[in-house]
């Protein structure tokens, strides 16, 4: 059983797969950090001196001056703030993922397209008609044409 899971695990989708999820992991923290520490801020701001991570909806009796305040205190609060800076976080994000994988499609077309197809016919270079690829002698001018090898 043992050596069943070592086989699993080791597989290359397996460790592409934790290699992905760590590195993504990195990146929803730093996109977190973007938002929260340089979007928000100026953003707050520009709406009027509002720190969206402050906002939230007291549910108890009680006035609370912080999110903090009120989560110490048990109260029941509805943080909307914070939900506000998850959204913005998760679109950032989104957007990030859209365009990385919109650009490998677009390599994948790329590398995927198909030559282009072997060419049938040549230009004389006398009368300048197109003529066979395979032609000794131009059908229009009567020219003798330099004799393209067998294949």
């Amino acid at each position: 059983m043992l050596k069943e899971f070592r086989e699993f695990a080791m597989r290359g989708n397996v460790v592409d797969l934790a290699v992905a999820v760590i590195l993504g992991a990195a990146f929803g923290k730093i996109v977190t950090s973007f938002v929260n520490d340089i979007l928000m801020p100026p953003l707050g701001l520009l709406l009027g001196k509002v720190d969206f991570s402050s906002l939230f909806l007291n549910l108890s009796g009680a006035h609370y001056a912080s999110v903090a305040e009120a989560k110490a205190a048990g109260a029941a609060t509805i943080n909307y703030g914070i939900f506000i800076n998850t959204v913005i976080d998760f679109l950032i994000v989104s957007f990030a993922i859209f365009l990385l994988i919109s650009q490998m499609n677009r390599l994948k077309h790329r590398l995927m397209k198909e030559p282009p197809p072997e060419p049938t016919t040549k230009i004389c270079p006398y009368c300048c008609s197109t003529i066979a690829l395979k032609a000794t002698r131009c059908p229009n001018c009567t020219s003798e044409l330099i004799a393209v090898p067998a294949e």
